[in-house]
Order: structure tokens, then C-alpha cells, then sequence
């Protein structure tokens, strides 16, 4: 599917325009999928001729060996899954301001609000469920009480994935951390534990688990790899803006301490633009393109119709509270 859309990319910004033969690379740390990263990665160098080293692990690793290395860390871009990991280095002054042009190819909450780190893709929470264990009106309305007593045996969680570190951040924003952490107490004894997300969407598909706390693109990536007909397991959108179906923003940022700092730049503003956008959109990676105007993957339903729950950057804030609260619950 990646294919004709990134040579589409490449011939549309002119193949090599702007490059320079022996040009030195930017490195990546990239904490998304390899996959989306690899394509979108390949159109930057053919429109730029700059060559990107891409390092993959997940985001909130790398966060934290940023944090480590401090101005001495190699990195000069930096992708992640979760604004989180993004606001913890902004507010240790490791990311450089983006130019206006750059912020502006994005609506503004996507983003962050000192300009320097930029919004690229979004996702809803969901509920996974198999409708051989449970019935579709009997699933809850709302993400707190899949820690009361009648889910016991029902659920699973992978709470050392790092898409689960957000969940727990948005239940302390809205609701305080002494909800948060009884809920947290109800999913310890309530939860099967999976190492992650995919773990978890496949075991629910399988019947091994009624329910489980995924984001959305996990089903749609194991429906692409099982097929219609194997797929056994359905998606549940929690209604009202429930803050089980919050919206994840993924970023991308250039490092204050990069030696390359304006090639870093360009990969950043291009993963914004309108080619990597649609790039992002064609693939099977499953998440809605940031940017206005760019249609996502027709398998997904509009994001608007799903009425997600929204907060703030601001408000979700970094991870710290959300990781302490996991480890003192016992659930890492």
C-alpha cells in the first residue's frame, strides 16, 4: 500500500531537490511503529537527498535516554506515540522552537503550546471485545468501572505497554488521583496482565478474554493481518467522551542540543506536510493524519463520529504521575 504513495511523494516534491551528494545524516530516535517511520523516512530522503539514521525503540525509553544524555545525546529528531514523553522534554528545555511554519500546518491543540514539538497523528482508546463472552450491551458506558467487581476475570490490560501510561495520566487529569489509583487497585484484581497492546487485542480475539484496553489501531492492524473472517473480536468506542476513549496525539520534535539542526528541522516540517500526511494516511498503520484535510485510512471511522474524549497537552501533562502511580499499585 506504502509504495505508490511514496514514489507519488518523491516525483510530486521533485526527487532529490534540495540534496546534497555526502550530505551527513540526521539521526532519529523513533518511538513509532518502524514500519510508518521506514516509508515516511525513505520520501524525506528522495525529496531532500539528507539521510536520516533511524534508532527504534519505544518512545518512553527513548525519552528517558534523552533525558540521560542530556546536550550530549546524539539524537537530532525525536517521533514519538504520546505527547506525554514530548511535554516531559519540553519541560527539561531539550527541544528546540519549531518556525511558525511548521506549527501552523497543524491545528494548534494537536501541538505543543511553546512551539516546540508538533502534533503528526492521532488515535482513540478502545475497548476490544469478543462478542462470544460478552454481550455488546452489557459493556460499560464507562472506563472506571471495568475496576468494579463485575468485570473481575474479564479483563485484560497491558500496563507496561506504553500506550497504557496516558490512559492513566487522563484518569488522574479529569478525575484526581485518589479515583485513579482505586481504579487502578479494581483493574490489579480484576485484569489479566499482557506484556502488550497486541497481546492483549489477540487474546480477546481468540476468546481467552472478554474484554481488553487497547488503542484502536491495534484491532485494525490484527483485522488486516487475520482477515475479516478470523476476526472475531469487535471494537467499543466508550460514549459521551468517556475518557476511556481518549485522544492520543503523536508528535515529532528536533533536539536543542542537535549539531544538524536544520536538517532536523526539515524532517519535522515534512512530516507535517501534505505528502507525508497522505503517506501516513495510506498505510496500515491506522491513525488519523493531523493535518486538515487529509483523509485517513478509509477502514477507520471518522474521528469525529467516534467523539473522543479530549485534553489538553497541558492537562494530560508527562508521564510521571501516571508511571509512579502504576508502580505503586504494583502493576510495574
Amino acid at each position: 500500500m506504502l509504495a505508490p504513495v511514496v514514489v507519488a511523494a518523491a516525483a510530486l516534491s521533485g526527487c532529490g531537490a534540495g540534496g546534497t551528494r555526502g550530505q551527513a545524516p540526521i539521526t532519529l530516535y523513533n518511538g513509532q511503529h518502524p514500519q510508518l517511520t521506514q516509508a515516511l523516512v525513505k520520501a524525506f530522503e528522495a525529496q531532500t537527498g539528507i539521510p536520516v539514521k533511524v534508532r527504534s525503540d519505544d518512545g518512553i525509553v527513548l525519552a528517558d535516554e534523552i533525558l540521560q544524555e542530556g546536550p550530549r545525546s546524539p539524537a537530532d529528531a525525536y517521533l514519538t506515540e504520546n505527547s506525554p514523553e514530548l511535554m516531559l522534554l519540553s519541560q527539561h528545555h531539550l527541544l528546540a522552537r519549531l518556525p511558525a511554519s511548521v506549527m501552523g500546518q497543524v491545528p494548534r491543540r494537536y501541538s505543543s503550546p511553546t512551539a516546540n514539538w508538533v502534533g503528526v497523528a492521532l488515535r482513540v482508546d478502545a475497548l476490544a471485545y469478543n462478542p462470544s463472552r460478552v454481550a455488546r450491551r452489557s459493556l460499560p458506558a464507562h472506563l472506571l468501572q471495568l475496576g468494579q467487581p463485575a468485570w473481575r476475570g474479564k479483563v485484560a490490560i497491558a500496563p507496561t505497554d506504553s500506550d497504557f501510561v496516558p490512559l492513566v495520566g487522563a484518569v488522574i487529569a479529569r478525575y484526581g488521583q485518589a479515583t485513579a489509583r482505586r481504579w487502578l487497585e479494581g483493574l490489579k484484581a480484576n485484569a489479566a496482565l499482557y506484556p502488550d497492546d497486541e497481546s492483549v487485542v489477540a487474546a480477546v480475539n481468540r476468546g481467552t478474554e472478554a474484554v481488553g484496553l487497547v488503542n484502536q489501531y491495534y484491532w485494525y492492524r490484527l483485522r488486516l493481518d487475520l482477515g475479516p473472517a478470523a476476526t472475531h473480536s469487535r471494537l467499543w468506542y466508550f460514549p459521551g467522551r468517556d475518557i476511556g476513549g481518549i485522544e492520543n496525539i503523536s508528535g515529532a520534535a528536533v533536539l536543542a542540543s542537535s549539531h544538524h539542526r536544520a536538517e532536523a528541522q526539515r524532517f519535522v516540517a515534512f512530516l507535517v506536510s501534505a505528502a507525508a500526511q497522505h503517506i501516513l494516511a495510506a498505510s496500515d498503520d491506522f491513525e488519523y493524519p493531523a493535518r486538515p484535510g487529509v483523509a485517513p485510512n478509509p477502514a477507520l471511522p471518522p474521528l469525529a463520529a467516534l467523539r473522543p474524549a479530549v485534553l489538553s497537552v497541558v492537562r494530560l501533562g508527562d508521564d510521571l504521575p501516571a508511571a509512579s502511580l502504576l508502580q505503586q499499585v504494583g502493576l510495574t
